[in-house]
């Protein structure tokens, strides 16, 4: 990395001059077809292909190279490949190492598309999923079977926020068998508020949807690989054809140069609501990672640099369908929409019921309705005063 110091190297990442071309960007270089004028170029093209050298639009360009290389020094490790979403990201990455016969760890509190991949898609090929509770910690070695493959991470856990032990997760793992593949979903992290290849981790995925694009405008994946592993996933991706477009690429290479200031200032936001909500008579708990109530609070506080806007918190009353639309339908400023990471505040909600019927493992341990939140970039007391109207609303 440039610097130690992660907002100037967000500044300075995939931004050499054979990338900005004299500018302050990186170019925008639209192409499927790029021309040789020798035979000798294209022969150097060809066998530098998977290498940063121009071939074909597919293998990328200069926009693409850009990014990247910015990722792959932002997360330390030796490689980057771009997906069209964050779903494509994690299945490409998984099917890059499984094959029929193998056996899949994933934790329980994944991303509901992971789990469906892993069964209507996985499922298919022979591919067998176990998935376990996402505290486990070194338990997990107890789960490791003779043709366990991969195993996939997720911290903290979709919706219901766990933060796992990942050091105590991953010694066990290779003491058992070293070769196994340890993947994680790191998009709550955005890539650099929790350095998973620092932690032994194989591959870091992330949708560059949220986070790295952060406007909610433009969809992306992200998976880099330590070295291990880096040539594997690079060819296997190519091979299914996996790419992103250029003005995409460019755009998160744009994002990159903010995202330091915009989760700064979403978790200042966020804590604030947080701590807010915690005090409120109709919460039972905030699933914050920065604040104690949360399962794996000290392994956040371990292991992360920061936290984002995005958490959850469970009512101490199980709505009806009707104080759940009341509550839900006449928000001011926070917008009921899937996906987060962008500048606004967004709101969905769960019966405790929804989720025991998609966590594959462990179901929940409470009665009221959650409600997940990403909190955004607006003033804080605004946002305060929304929530507690819809407080108001539920009680009227």
């Amino acid at each position: 990395m440039t610097s130690k110091h992660l907002e100037t190297a967000l500044i300075g990442v995939g931004r050499s001059k054979r990338y900005t071309q004299g500018a302050v960007n990186p170019v925008t270089q639209r192409a499927s077809s790029l021309v040789f004028d020798t035979v000798a170029a294209k022969r150097q093209a060809t066998a530098q292909r998977a290498h940063g050298e121009l071939f074909y639009g597919r293998r990328g360009t200069l926009t693409h190279f850009a990014l990247q290389d910015a990722m792959t020094e932002l997360e330390g490790g030796a490689g980057c490949v771009l997906y069209p979403c964050g779903a494509a990201a994690v299945s490409n990455a998984i099917l890059s190492f499984v094959s029929a016969g193998d056996h899949l760890l994933v934790t329980g509190s994944v991303y509901e598309p992971t789990q469906d991949f892993c069964t209507h898609i996985l499922g298919r090929m022979n591919v067998a999923t176990d998935y376990f509770d996402p505290l486990i910690g070194a338990g997990i070695a107890e789960l490791i079977q003779p043709n366990t493959k991969v195993v996939f991470l997720e911290s903290p856990g979709s919706i219901t926020m766990e933060v796992q032990d990942i050091p105590a997760m991953v010694k066990a793992i290779r003491a058992v068998n070293p070769e196994i593949v340890i993947m994680i979903d790191n998009t709550w992290a955005a890539g650099v508020l929790f350095k998973a290849l620092e932690f032994d981790i194989d591959i870091s995925i992330q949708a560059g949807t949220k986070y790295i694009i952060g406007h909610s405008d433009y969809m992306l994946g992200t998976a880099v690989a330590n070295a291990r592993c880096w040539e594997q996933l690079r060819e296997y991706s190519y091979l299914m054809g996996q790419m992103v477009d250029a003005d995409t690429a460019y755009m998160a290479s744009r994002g990159l140069r903010t995202l330091g200031v915009r989760l700064k200032q979403h978790q200042q936001n966020s804590i604030a609501v947080a701590q807010w909500l915690a005090e409120r008579p109709e919460v039972a708990v905030v699933n914050h990672p920065a604040l104690p109530g949360c399962k794996g609070h000290a392994f956040y506080q371990r292991d992360f640099s920061g936290c984002n806007g995005l958490f959850s918190f469970v009512l101490k009353q199980r709505l009806s369908e009707q104080q759940l639309a009341d509550y839900l339908d006449n928000f001011r400023h926070f917008t009921m929409a899937y996906s987060w990471g962008g500048f606004e505040s967004l709101i969905l909600a769960n019966q405790p019921e929804e989720l025991d019927a998609i966590r594959p493992v462990g179901g929940v341990d409470f009665v009221g309705t959650l409600v997940r939140v990403h909190i955004g970039l607006e003033n804080v007391q605004d946002l305060i005063d929304d929530l507690a109207a819809g407080f108001a609303r539920i009680a009227s």
